[in-house]
Parts: structure tokens; sequence; C-alpha cells
């Protein structure tokens, strides 16, 4: 049997434009969200459904026919914003690259589009026809061989209905729906139904009563309630009405060449480009494979073969030629992602685009040849480095014996300053400034059976070297024409003197600090561990006294059913989730004096998550080594600036409750020496102060006062004291 999908494209786009965050940006500042989960929608359907023909249905800025029989129709709807519009016709180019028909017809809608064909091949008994919409308008079209294609929430939660799923939902049939709605009315479409009346008692009528009209002729019925009766009565017109408002047409004489919509015929090349220029590289891979043997998406890293170097000889000739560079592009491929621990497999050189070498340092050996030739090239302060993430490739070297010189520019750190929120991958940068594919470390770690089930787990030595040589040589290629991508934009944004002042020059302090770690006191947190474990087995009976049952007070679900079921606590207020209603901390707080058990629950889930996230955790992380704790800070996650800290937190334990400093006391320092904590006070505010130069800010902070307090006082023209 052959598939047809017809897509509703607005419907699509407006769940898209909702669903998704407007800061998803191109590099050029364009909003893309919508355009991005049409896609996402359109590349899972083609995946899912796998139909023969597709086609897109869409509305035009006309008057419609409804609008004309009733005024009011949609009149509700505000004006779509500038942002959301400026994204149709970024839709029809990607609607274009697949060589998928768009069709409109004037005084009508998408919806009497996606009818009138649906109808049409539904009566072929060799056709199945599929609406993938974003509403449930077109229920009322589902038949034997018509279902829709919609979503719960958002834009991944998917469902099907056919006749059944219709009838489970809303207990009528498909074609009764244009009743129900004729009587319950629809919000969204500004269709006034009957007042009064909502889906449930809708439902029940037409249940009972088959049709709209049928219910009219047996108005005196018994089985309708008296108020019922009086507001049938009173909005009969509006009933009628409202039932030709909601009915789609089926009957359109809709032309066009069916099999100029027969998808897979398209040119990839034209989706890559379209796909390159909205930045949607990750959505290449979602491209079904039935449709990759067309024409294989194009990738110009694979069209290049680097050097290779191996040999002593080979090492000495390539450092020559380095050191006659002003500036080169460099990257180290290495067992894991820990430099004080994992061993480098090899590095990468390149010093102009295209032009690159991979050398292996596969053995202890090769490595120390390695160093030998390239020490002084890369310790030079004239031959300029540029890396991506290259503060990973500084700390490689120092445990190689090499202080890497002439650290200019990470294109990790460039892209950062001037897109905070967009992705830094190498990656994805590439594709956006230069129309690249690159292979990813997963791809080729999954295709030489090196990749685990953990999205880090990789085994980079089981990658083949050849491989890996040709990955990594494009690595320090990219990353250098990159640079030169980056670097005219960083001076228009005037950024370049933030990077080469601050930014650049951390780096080194950043890496002194991961490399040195700090040192914690194993045993002290092993005895808080049993000691808290202890307390939570004591609050967990004390929380089942409370509840009178036993529960798993970790469950959500099961606390769930213990507070607002058994215990029949308030639930004005909270909030609802998926699976119903929320028993996150916030939720929690709005409770905290409707029941003892409340409080319990809180100081549970307080030590539960010292005792998982520090006390269990901390001392697993210990590097074997040197016995210390060792973290990673990033300048580039935060999108304010501020540095972060991962693989552990250390910038996130807790310091003003007495179990939080219960915690920090297991930070020691060796013998004969001592921690030193320091921090600025209010430095945001005290900034404020100085770059506003207001006067009542600037004498508070030289007064010593409390800044908020003085706030807090001038709001309400009250005196400090």
């Amino acid at each position: 049997m052959k598939k047809l999908a017809i897509i509703d494209t607005f419907a699509l786009l407006h769940r898209a434009w909702h669903a998704i965050p407007p800061n998803l940006t191109t590099k050029d500042g364009q909003m893309v969200n919508a355009v991005y989960g049409f896609t996402m929608i359109l590349l899972r359907l083609l995946k899912e459904l796998k139909p023969d023909y597709v086609v897109a249905a869409f509305d035009l800025p006309h008057e419609t026919f409804r609008k004309k029989e009733y005024k009011e129709y949609k009149a509700q709807r505000e004006a779509p914003e500038k942002d959301f519009i400026d994204q149709i016709a970024l839709t029809e180019e990607v609607l274009k690259a697949f060589e998928i028909p768009m069709l409109a017809t004037p005084s009508y809608e998408a919806d009497d589009i996606i009818g009138s064909l649906s109808h049409k091949f539904s009566q072929d008994k060799t056709f199945e026809v599929t609406i993938v919409s974003g509403d449930l308008d077109t229920l009322q079209l589902v038949n034997k061989r018509t279902k829709v294609y919609t979503m719960r929430k958002g834009i991944q939660d998917t469902v099907y209905y056919d006749e059944a799923a219709v009838m489970e939902r809303y207990g009528i049939r498909p074609d009764q729906v244009i009743d129900l709605k004729a009587l319950a009315g629809d919000a969204s479409d500004n269709i006034p139904g009957v007042r009064g009346i909502g889906p449930k008692g809708a439902s029940t009528l037409i249940q009972e009563f088959g049709s709209l009209e049928n219910l009219y002729q047996h108005l005196d019925s018994k089985k309708i309630k008296p108020r019922i009766q009086e507001l049938l009565k009173t909005y009969k017109d509006d009933a009628f009405m409202s039932k030709k408002l909601a009915t789609i047409v089926t009957n359109l004489p809709i032309k066009f060449d069916l099999e100029k919509a027969a998808i897979g015929h398209y040119n990839p090349e034209k989706v890559t480009d379209v796909f390159q220029k909205f930045e949607f590289r990750s959505l290449l891979k979602s491209l079904p494979a039935s449709m990759h043997s067309v024409r294989a998406v194009p990738t110009k890293k694979t069209e290049h073969i680097y050097d290779v170097v191996e040999t002593e000889d080979g090492m000495k000739k390539l450092a020559e030629k380095l050191a006659e560079q002003k500036q080169i592009g460099f990257d180290t491929e290495t067992e894991g992602l820990d430099p004080l621990c994992d061993k480098m497999l090899g590095a990468s050189f390149a010093w102009s685009d295209g032009g690159a070498a991979f050398v292996h340092a596969r053995t202890d050996s090769q490595r120390a040849t390695f160093v030998k030739n390239f020490k002084h090239v890369l310790s030079s302060e004239h031959v300029k480095k540029i890396g991506h993430n290259i503060k990973f490739d500084y700390e490689m070297l120092q445990q190689a014996g090499i202080t890497m010189g002439g650290m200019d520019f990470d294109t990790l750190i460039g892209a950062y300053l001037i897109h905070p929120n967009r992705s830094l991958k190498l990656e994805d940068l590439v594709f956006s400034y230069l129309r690249v594919k690159m292979q990813t470390l997963s791809e080729l770690a999954e295709a030489a059976g090196a990749k685990g089930k953990g999205k880090r787990d990789i085994d980079v030595a089981k990658i083949p070297a050849e491989e890996l040589a040709q990955y990594g040589a494009a690595d320090a290629d990219m990353a250098l024409q990159l640079y030169r991508n980056l670097e005219p934009e960083l001076k228009k944004e005037k950024l370049e003197k933030l990077l080469h002042t601050i930014e650049m020059p951390l780096i080194p302090i950043l890496a002194a600090m991961e490399t040195k770690g700090i040192l914690i006191d194993i045993e002290y947190l092993k005895k808080k561990e049993k000691e808290f474990t202890a307390e939570i087995k004591k609050i967990e009976q004390k929380i089942f006294k409370a509840a009178g049952t036993e529960f798993n007070v970790a469950s959500p679900l099961q606390l769930k059913e213990v507070l607002f079921e058994k215990l029949k606590i308030e639930t004005k207020g909270i909030k609802r989730k998926k699976t119903g209603l929320s028993t996150a901390a916030d939720e929690l707080e709005k409770m905290y004096d409707a029941h003892p058990i409340i409080p319990l629950i809180m100081e549970y889930r307080e030590l539960s998550k010292l005792v998982n996230t520090y006390l269990a955790t901390l001392p697993d992380m210990i590097n074997p080594t040197d016995k210390r704790l060792h973290t990673n800070f990033n300048q580039t996650i935060a999108a304010t600036g501020r540095l972060s800290s991962v693989d552990p937190n250390l910038q996130n334990i807790p310091v003003r409750t007495a179990l939080g400093k219960a915690i920090r006391r297991g930070f020691v320092a060796p013998k004969g020496m001592r921690l030193v904590s320091a921090d600025y006070s209010q430095i945001e505010l005290r900034l404020a102060a100085v770059i506003s130069k207001d006067p009542k800010m600037l004498a508070s902070f030289k007064a010593g006062e409390d800044i908020h307090r003085r706030t807090a006082a001038e709001v309400n023209h009250v005196s400090l004291d």
C-alpha cells in the first residue's frame, strides 16, 4: 500500500515556535527555532512513517470563507511576531530542498486542502493517508485509511489517532467531532458553540443522539436536562453556525502532480546547503538511511588526505618547517579526557588551509622522540599556537615535559565570546563557518567498534591508527581555518582585547589550578557518610510513621501518592508535570506547614543529596597518582562569563548550612600549610556603582553599609535604622 503524508505546515511551525527557546539563532543572529523544530518533525515523520509521497499544505494571508461567514472567527488571535513570520520563508526553503510540493488555495485554509486531499486518496484502496499536524482539528478526517500524527506536548511526544484512538479519547466517532465542536465550541478558533456546554457534556449528548441535527429533533427528550434544553434553544443559531465553521471542506478541486510529491528524489547537496545556512549540522545524521543512497551527503573532510609522520627523521623535518611559521594549528589525540592520567597517542599540526600533518606518539619511545623534536617549536613564543580547547592540549604537553609557549588563540573561547549561547563544538562551528561536515570522534569510534554504552565512553586506542591520524590532522586544520573566520568578528565586536588580555592569559593559571588539585580527608568524609546515612535511616522511619505506611521516599511517584492521595494534602497552587502533581523542592516549600511529613521529606532529601553528591562520590574521584581531587574549570559554559567547575563541581559545595559546612571541612591543606578563602564582596554591585556613578550607591559602599538594606530603605522611604 502506498503512503501519503500531508503536512499541516503552519500548525507544526506554531508548535515548534512555542516548544523551542527563541535563543536558537544562527551566528548572524537570525532566529531559527521554529524552522529547526519543523525540520526535526519532518525528519522524524520521514523516518517513522516512511511515506512514499509528501505534500505540505499552507494557509494564505487572505480572508477565508469562514471569516466572511463569522467576523469573530479567530479574531482573538494576536498577530504573529515578526521573528515567526520571517521563518515561514525559511521553512519554504527546507521544503524546496526536499522537493516537497507546497499547496495553498485562496479563501480556504490549510485544513481544507488537507481534508480534500485525504478524502480523495482515502477513497483509493491502494493508499494510506497520514495527516501530520500540531493540533487536533483534523481528527474529523480520520477513517479506515486516514490517521492523524500529532504531538501531545512540545514536539517530541508524538501520538497516532486512528478511529479507535478518537473513540477512546472522546467517546465518539471521528465524523462526530464536528458535532462535538458545534456544541462545545473551540476557543483556539473562537468558535462559540453553545455557551454553558463543555466538551464532556457535548460528548455525552452526541453519544446519545448521534448528531447535532438529531439532537435538535429530540430537544424535548427527558434524557436532556432542563437547563441544557434551555441553552440549546437559546444558542441554536450559534450551534449550527459553529458546526459549519468547524467542518473541514473535503471537495476542493486540487490539482497537483503526485509524482512530484514522491519523496527520496531530492538532491542531498541542496539539503546540506540549507542545513548549513541555518546551522542545522546535528540534523544531517537524522536523514533516513534510504535517502542517503540517492547521493552521499557531501563532506569536505574525507576528501582530504593529510600527511602522517611516524619516523624521527619525519618529525625532525616537520619541526623545522613549523619553526618557520608565524602561527600553527595544534591538537592532541589522547587515550581519554584526563590529562593527568591518560597518555598522548599523537599530535596534529596545521600551517595552511589543507596543509596539516599528524605525528604518531602511541608508544613511550615515540613520545620521547616527539618531545625531543617538537619541544623547541611548541615552547617557542614566536610561533603562535591556535587550537580548540587548547587548555587541554597545554596540560597534555605539560605532562610530557613541554610548556607550551605562544598560546595565541583558542577558537572555543573566541566563538564563546561572540556567541555565548550557541553550540561551541568544533564540528558545529566548522559546519557553520566553513561549510564542512566533519566526522566526529563518536562516529569514528562507532565505526571502529571502540564506543561503549556511555556518551563519553570511547576507547580511542582501539581506533585504527591511520583513521585517528586523519581525524586528528583535520582538527588542527579546521581550527586554524576557523580562527581566520573568528578573528575578524572579534575585532568587529571589539572583543579582541578581552580575549588576549584576560581569557588567553588565564589558561595557564587554570591549568596550574587543575593540575595541582586539592587534598581531601578521605577518612573524615567516609566517617561523615556513615553518620549521614544513619541519620537518613532515622528520618526515613519518622516519615513512615507520619505517612502511616512504608514506601520509597526517593520515588516521586510513590511520594505523590502518599502526599496527595493518602494524606489528602491540599493541592491548590501545586504545579503539575507529565506524571501529575509535582513534588519538587519548590512545591514542597509551599506545603511546608501543611503536614509534619513535609519538613521530614525536605531534610531527607538534603541529607541524601549531600551523601550521593559529595560524601559517597568525592573519595572515588581521587587521582590515584597524587591522591588529590582535580576539577576542570571552564571559561565557556556560563553565558554570564563566570567560570564554572565540573567533574566534580567544586563551586557548588554548600556553605550556608551546618551540614554543608561539615562537608567543606573534608577539604584540607597538607601538613604545615593552611587553606585561605578569599572572595570579592558584592563585586557586581560595586562595579555597577562605579560605572553608573550613582551617589547613593557610592556613599553606601564607602560607609560600609549593607547595600540591600540601603536599597530597601530608599524604596520604602524609611531610615536605615
